[in-house]
Parts: C-alpha cells; sequence; structure tokens
C-alpha cells in the first residue's frame, strides 16, 4: 500500500509544468515553475506565496512556456535564472533557448 506521501509525489510528477516569468513594476523579472499558471498567478498578485513579490506593485505575465515534468521545469528554472536580463529579455521577444 502507498503512503500519502507518495502518492502525492507520483501526482506531482505526472502533472504538466510550465515556467513562468513576471514582470514586477520596478521592471525587475521574476521566474517561477507551476502546474497551473494562472492560479499561480493569482497568488503572488494576493500577495501569497513568494515573499519576493510581496509589495512590490503591479505583476504582469510576461512569459509562459509548456516544460513537461517537474525535473525538466527545475532544471530550466535554473538555467533561466542564472541568464542575464538582456537574455531573459530576447526569450520573453520570442528568441528560442538556447
Amino acid at each position: 500500500m502507498k503512503s500519502l506521501k507518495q502518492d502525492k509525489d507520483s501526482t506531482v510528477e505526472q502533472a504538466v509544468w510550465h515556467l513562468y516569468m513576471i514582470r514586477l513594476e520596478s521592471g525587475h523579472l521574476y521566474t517561477g515553475i507551476t502546474t497551473d499558471v494562472e492560479r499561480r498567478l493569482a497568488e503572488h498578485r494576493a500577495g501569497k506565496g513568494a515573499k519576493y513579490l510581496r509589495g512590490k506593485g503591479r505583476l504582469d505575465l510576461v512569459f509562459r512556456q509548456r516544460v513537461g515534468d517537474h525535473s525538466s521545469a527545475l532544471k530550466l528554472e535554473l538555467q533561466i535564472k542564472k541568464m542575464a536580463k538582456r537574455e531573459k529579455e530576447a526569450l520573453i521577444k520570442g528568441s528560442p533557448l538556447r
């Protein structure tokens, strides 16, 4: 018999993950991953979730990409977080990931 944790872990792995970027009022970009972009954006706007975004003013979703599994999403998130802002801006404008 599986434990609740095992059931939750397998559900997380089976879900389709997305990478997203939010532009803050200051122009900074925040990168995250989720299985539901609209829900996560609503949470950020409500001041829930990432502490970094709390009290930062208007939050605009500027990029989203379906990634696949959780592991792939985590790897891509790390890759993008290491990019320079100009590279992130190019990605937002439609340049493909390298």
